[in-house]
């Protein structure tokens, strides 16, 4: 009848305006800023993702995915979902140094607004990783100095079977030689020296196969007896 008819009208428009009414307060996909300047930093092939927070961001919660370069699919980083730093040890993630990889961060506030995904360069262990200087030990016996050098990580020896080790030694007089070497490189050295005379070493960490080499460590200095 007509009258139903309108009442069945008037009954959907309300029901059209009551949904469009609560579109407006609920948390809608993508109403946030995404984060931005993702970056990669990676020393000694422990690769840390960081990024900034959008304005207004400090009290915002962020999720990680990473994949490698030519797959489909994104993997959940699944210690940094929901996660409130602004940083993300992928190590594991990207822990093969030939791959490369992508990441990206999204914003999440409650239980349903998210930003989108904000996409980092693509990164590359073997060729973005910093190495770092080997640690010196150093034991004095009479004329001799013993060193004794060893990685800053452990996962750098087992990664790179050409890992050397080049090892300076300044003399008194201010002279300085590089020791010779080559691969495998020694972990110990003995150095035959003059009595009570003060030498200072150093160290330098090199990947042949990249041509790769770290920064000298501090200079490590001793006196013979």
């Amino acid at each position: 009848t007509p009258l139903l008819s309108c009442t069945l009208r008037t009954n959907t428009c309300l029901c059209l305006v009551t949904f469009k009414l609560l579109l407006l307060y609920l948390p809608q996909e993508h109403d946030l800023a995404p984060p931005t300047n993702l970056r990669f930093d990676s020393v000694d092939y422990k690769n840390v993702l960081s990024w900034s927070p959008p304005a207004n961001g400090s009290s915002l919660l962020y999720d990680v995915q990473w994949k490698i370069y030519g797959d489909p699919d994104w993997l959940d980083a699944a210690s940094c979902r929901g996660t409130q730093k602004l940083r993300c040890d992928l190590s594991s993630e990207t822990s093969v140094p030939r791959e490369w990889y992508y990441a990206r961060v999204r914003s999440a506030s409650g239980p349903s607004a998210r930003s989108a995904w904000a996409l980092s360069r693509r990164f590359s262990p073997r060729w973005a990783t910093r190495i770092s200087p080997p640690v010196l030990k150093l034991k004095v016996s009479q004329q001799k100095v013993v060193v004794q050098v060893e990685p800053p990580r452990l996962h750098i020896r087992k990664m790179h079977s050409s890992l050397q080790f080049k090892i300076y030694l300044t003399h008194p007089s201010g002279e300085e030689g590089a020791l010779p070497g080559g691969p495998p490189s020694p972990r110990k050295l003995t150095l035959h020296l003059r009595h009570r005379q003060r030498y200072c070493v150093q160290a330098q960490t090199q990947i042949l196969l990249q041509a790769k080499s770290s920064a000298r460590s501090p200079p490590t200095c001793v006196s013979t007896l």
